[in-house]
Parts: C-alpha cells; structure tokens; sequence
C-alpha cells in the first residue's frame, strides 16, 4: 500500500527527484515553454505537493495548484526511475485526483509538452479521460505546449 507525506520537499530523495525532474523538463522544453516549478515555486500556497512511497522507498511526487476556487492544475509529477514503467503514474494520478475531490476541485486541467519526451505523460492523461482544451490560466498558445482539462465525477 501506498503512503503519501505532504510537502516534504526537504526530505533527501524527494529534493534530489525534483532536481532531476527540474533538469530533464527544462532541457526537453525550448526556452520560453518550460513551465515546470523549481522548489521554491512549489511551496507557493496556493499548491499541494505529496509524495508516494511504497514502503520505505519514493516511488514519485505530484503536485495541484489553485487556479480558482473549483479549478486545479496538475504540476511536477513525476515517477522515480525505479518505478518507470510499471503503471506508477497511474497510482500517481489516481492519488492527485482523490486529494483533488476532497479539496473540491470540480476542474482538473494540465500543460504538458507536445514533443516525444512527454509523449507517455499524454497517453496517461488520455487514460484519465483528460481533453484537449485551449490554454488556461496564465498559459499563452505555444507550439510547444498542448493544454487538457477534465472534469471531476464529484459534480
């Protein structure tokens, strides 16, 4: 069974995966579309940041940011690398969406990248039943950059 700490961006494992997550977002986004947050972006108040941890070893983050009061944005999930490709995103997914609901969040949206490295990320959002939409928030139209919105069954 899983077990989520919330904003423990101190903690020596979760610090090093965001590093990394930081590192290899910026550098497969062109200047101007990486919108990934560094640390002290994700200790805004306005975000929720949890990690996973299956037993005693991380298996990922994932972060929701107050748009409005009943819209959310997904920010800096991230599987650990000894759990890629195991199904991992979804349990990660799964888990930003049940603390989405208990917050009241009615509208999940994200900005993801349009190249191939974010390729497994969409299928993901796919999976969720995530939509293309026009960008939201703060976010401009960016060839770089695809927008997805879905809208939470706890409506």
């Amino acid at each position: 069974m899983l077990k989520s700490i919330e904003g423990n961006f101190d903690h020596p494992e979760v610090n090093q995966l965001l590093k990394k997550h930081f590192v290899e977002l910026r550098a497969a986004s062109p200047e101007g579309s990486a919108h990934v947050l560094d640390i002290p972006g994700l200790r805004e108040p306005s975000i929720k940041f949890w990690s996973l941890w299956d037993k005693n070893q991380l298996m990922g983050c994932g972060a929701l940011k107050f748009l409005e009061k009943f819209h959310g944005e997904f920010k800096s999930i991230r599987v650990h690398d000894d759990y890629r490709g195991k199904g991992n995103g979804v349990k990660i997914i799964d888990h930003l969406i049940g603390e989405a609901k208990k917050l009241g969040i009615k509208r999940l949206s994200i900005e993801t990248g349009a190249g191939e490295f974010f390729a497994p990320a969409r299928k993901l959002f796919d999976k969720f039943g995530f939509k293309s939409c026009q960008p939201f928030a703060h976010y401009k139209k960016d060839i770089n950059s695809l927008y997805f919105t879905k809208i939470l069954d706890n409506i």
